[in-house]
């Protein structure tokens, strides 16, 4: 599993090194602990889960004003052991974490967990809302980014450049932020190389340059910005052949990105799923590109439209409960994403597998007939064949009006918009009246993040 130098604590000892007790110590050990449950069968997986369910529930009912009215009178006394138990427990709605949230704060942290922490969420999806973490799963945060570095064993000597949002004073920084480590993950562990990070918000020739200069060996950004910079590579003809793999986090990941990387670079793309609420989610699996949930950080159900378990093959509703958070504890917490369920991985981990995460309820297309479906375009590659387009995004307003913004150096050419609107109509089944509208940027101003589709038909939950 270690193909990396461990930090020794003790003068004059590098091997067999002895971190430092503590959090280094615990990061690692828990590393050790999920190499073996991630060969589990699924039922002693879920039968773990269940046991430390039955903790949190228990303590949330106890300490938890909310959850003590809300749960009650459904356990009385019984823990649900069992996945038909647990479906009979009522659904957490982001509006109910948003409205209630200081009713779903414990006032009794268990001391051992450590000094508590709030967590404030974007508000991507339209909604802000705010849980207190602690210690223990900051710590658990950390320990699954490491089993990411060790599942794709990647050589912490190299350098890594994440491009992510900045928060600016005026106008973005154009130099970069060094770091002589790549962070929290592997400080006071693992010796790592150096680590920069520019901002998400700086044009892709400048940004391609920059890469040039740095030479990182792992490169960390949203999705729509690796298409942006591969695409970019492509039609000019860079190579970057110091990279050896790029990593996504936060978007959906649009179709064909993996091919382009490839196409570009000649590497693989690596994707996670992560939210701000409760951490890893699901990592992409060491020999597949389809994802395995964390069973160890968090129970996590894909449901239909009648609140059952999806199947391989059926995409339903993210629902969450969040295994070691005491005080936020998040019990069948809809986070408001979609996903499709996989079937078991051939790689004979027995974690479950997600085929691909699409994003939100906001984020599906309604045609006229009240059909909705996920507006998959797979147009980044094809955009420049028709316009100099940098970013597009549309925004859905009536069930026959899409609003089509745009970052580019110009307007449409009247023969461009005809063909770009032909184009959006094939792609989206249905002639829908598309209005262009001309953007300096579309990307989330709290995180950078861009969403291609958005639907204002759609409330959040």
């Amino acid at each position: 599993m270690l193909n990396c130098e461990i930090k020794s604590a003790v003068p004059g000892l590098v091997w067999p090194a002895i971190p430092a007790a503590g959090k280094a110590s615990n990061r690692l050990a828990l590393c050790r602990l999920f190499d073996d449950s991630q060969w589990w069968p699924a039922a002693r997986l879920q039968a773990s889960q269940y046991r430390q369910l039955q903790k949190v529930v228990k303590f949330a009912v106890a300490t938890i004003p909310f959850y003590r009215e809300r749960l009650a009178g459904l356990i009385n006394g019984h823990q649900p052991t069992t996945p038909e138990e647990w479906l009979a427990l009522p659904i957490l709605q982001r509006k109910e974490l948003r409205n209630s949230g200081h009713l779903l704060k414990s006032t009794c942290i268990p001391p051992a967990h450590g000094q508590p922490f709030q967590i404030r969420t974007s508000g991507s999806t339209g909604m802000v809302v705010e849980v207190t973490g602690t210690a223990l799963t900051n710590l658990f945060w950390q320990a699954f980014c490491l089993r990411d570095h060790f599942w794709h064993q990647r050589d912490f000597a190299a350098k890594l450049a994440a491009i992510r949002y900045v928060k600016p004073d005026g106008q973005p920084n154009r130099q970069g932020t060094t770091a002589t480590a790549w962070g929290p993950a592997t400080a006071g562990l693992i010796a790592t190389g150096p680590a920069v990070l520019y901002s998400i918000l700086l044009d892709i020739p400048y940004l391609i340059k920059c890469l040039e200069m740095e030479k990182p060996g792992y490169l960390l950004s949203h999705p729509s910005l690796v298409a942006g910079l591969a695409r970019y590579c492509r039609e000019h003809d860079i190579r970057l052949p110091f990279l050896r793999e790029v990593r996504t986090l936060g978007e959906s990941l649009p179709d064909g990105l993996h091919e382009l990387c490839r196409a570009a670079w000649g590497i693989p793309l690596i994707d996670m799923y992560t939210c701000q609420e409760a951490g890893y989610l699901a990592l992409q699996c060491p020999d597949h590109e389809h994802y395995h949930v964390q069973s160890e950080n968090v129970l996590l159900e894909v449901l239909d439209q009648t609140g059952n378990p999806c199947g391989p093959g059926e995409t339903g509703r993210v629902v969450i409960t969040t295994l070691h958070n005491f005080a936020t504890p998040l019990i069948r917490y809809e986070l408001g994403d979609y996903a499709e369920v996989g079937p078991d991985c051939p790689c004979g981990r027995g974690l479950p597998v997600l085929r691909r995460i699409l994003g939100r309820h906001r984020n599906l297309l309604t045609l006229p007939s009240g059909e909705q479906r996920w507006p998959r375009l797979g147009y980044e590659s094809k955009l420049l064949d028709i316009a100099p387009i940098e970013l597009m995004q549309m925004v859905q307003r009536t069930v026959n009006d899409i609003a089509v913004r745009l970052v580019m150096p110009r307007p449409l050419a009247p023969d461009e918009e005809a063909r770009l609107s032909a184009f959006i109509q094939d792609n989206l089944g249905h002639p829908f009246h598309l209005s262009y509208e001309y953007v300096d940027t579309i990307r989330n101003p709290i995180n950078g993040k861009l969403e291609q589709f958005i639907s204002a038909l759609n409330t959040v939950a």
